[in-house]
């Protein structure tokens, strides 16, 4: 599965309503976040807890989600989430950017096992990501890790400083054609000691920058 989340502004799928039978798998774009959020917190609540306290860690604010069929038609649903302490629901255009991102991102990242991809694709997760959240974002794509096979594609220094370098591959562009190149540690150990591999980057010791 490919996700793509830089779409979150207000006309953006995911905040509009959708039918709350949507629920079988988080779709690319999330569209369906809040009909799938309801189906874990009915028949999956630990894994939902979970992804509730995993965005309080970055978004000390947020009380929980407001999951509910729309006084419309109860056949739709709309995401709403409500302020710790709180019962006022909010929509998700009350969200930050990052926020919004962030609450997606966890949601792929600690969903139950019979819904995750055998493979992960995650185009650009950093966008408006408060720095605290890119080091908690990190811990999350490492023990999911462990299972499945994570594909992130980065252009943060923040995202890059939290792994190691065998976990990297530099992308580069000659000739025509995309390069693929694995970093070792061994062969960068000097450098190491006294710079982060974000450093390193930015000295253009590991490749990944645009060139003449």
């Amino acid at each position: 599965m490919v996700y793509h989340f830089h779409d979150v502004g207000n006309s953006s799928k995911i905040k509009q309503i959708h039918n709350i039978n949507d629920n079988e798998y988080l779709r690319e774009d999330a569209r369906n976040l809040a009909a799938f959020l309801l189906r874990l917190k009915s028949h999956h609540f630990e894994h939902y807890q979970r992804i509730v306290k995993t965005i309080r860690l970055v978004a000390p604010f947020f009380g929980d989600f407001h999951l509910r069929p729309t006084v419309a038609n109860p056949e739709k649903i709309q995401l709403e989430w409500t302020e710790l302490g709180q019962d006022e629901p909010f929509t998700a255009s009350a969200l930050s950017d990052g926020t919004l991102r962030f609450i997606l991102l966890a949601t792929v990242l600690l969903q139950p096992e019979e819904f995750m991809p055998s493979a992960i694709i995650v185009d650009e997760p950093e966008l408006g990501l408060h720095p605290y959240a890119i080091n908690v974002l990190a811990e999350l794509i490492k023990s999911a890790s462990h299972e499945h096979q994570l594909i992130i594609s980065t252009q943060s220094v923040e995202l890059v400083n939290q792994f190691d370098a065998e976990d990297l591959i530099v992308v580069d562009k000659q000739g025509g054609s995309s390069t693929f190149k694995r970093l070792e540690t061994a062969s960068l150990s000097e450098w190491l000691e006294d710079y982060s591999l974000g450093d390193l980057w930015k000295k253009n010791l590991l490749g990944g920058r645009p060139q003449s």
